[in-house]
């Protein structure tokens, strides 16, 4: 049959024959960057309009606490843990996220004076409650004690453990000084201070830089031991 007028490439009577190869890729590269511009704006339109329309996720939930001595009011999801909370909502960024799995002390925290891994911990749990990260211990101008020590015994490498390793020594002394043994303690009627105590007290810390013998003399000159 002979070729029909219009009809899709089929000979030179076809309609694709008045079209070049040029002009053909020419309308395809329009046509993309049409639809391409149309789907940025559409993306662009979508997210300001969620962005808009979220005050609060559904469930959340307001949790009162004190951290580093002033009250804060924190709006949150049930599921976020204390220490994404901390370093999140309230920009406490000292408390690391080390393991995220309890396993390496990083994230040590102080709660009501005890220590506590704050990525094993909800912080709704924590309603009522006083926190105190590193950066409630001490400042630049007026370290801590314990902070003071850690730079003279250069308690530390890259310093990433170190805010956790800080936190739990103050806590650590103490668990000391209250009586309460470890697996460490010869005579559970005299705890004492010593440097078997404090390793295995600080066991939960880890020090991927081994500065280990300086954390302990850092430790031991903070408690006033210096041996």
């Amino acid at each position: 049959m002979p070729e029909q007028p219009g009809t899709p490439c089929g000979g030179p009577t076809s309609a694709c024959a008045a079209v070049s190869r040029r002009g053909f890729l020419a309308a395809s590269a329009a046509a993309g960057a049409g639809a391409a511009t149309l789907a940025t704006q559409a993306v662009a339109s979508s997210a300001a309009g969620d962005a808009a329309a979220q005050p609060a996720a559904p469930g959340a939930t307001t949790v009162q606490m004190t951290v580093n001595g002033a009250g804060r009011s924190l709006t949150l999801d049930p599921c976020v843990t204390l220490l994404d909370a901390l370093r999140d909502q309230l920009d406490l960024t000292g408390s690391k996220k080390g393991c995220d799995h309890g396993q390496c002390g990083a994230c040590t925290v102080l709660v009501n004076g005890r220590r506590i891994n704050s990525c094993l911990t909800l912080a709704v749990m924590h309603e009522g409650d006083s926190i105190t990260t590193i950066e409630g211990l001490g400042t630049p101008e007026a370290l801590h004690p314990m902070q003071a020590a850690f730079v003279r015994h250069d308690g530390f490498q890259c310093g990433f453990c170190t805010p956790g390793q800080i936190c739990s020594s103050v806590a650590m002394l103490q668990e000391i000084r209250q009586g309460v043994p470890s697996h460490a303690t010869a005579d559970l009627m005299q705890v004492r201070f010593s440097d078997a105590e404090v390793r295995e007290r600080m066991a939960g810390n880890l020090c991927r830089c081994a500065a280990y013998p300086n954390i302990v003399a850092a430790i031991r000159d903070a408690a006033g031991a210096r041996t």
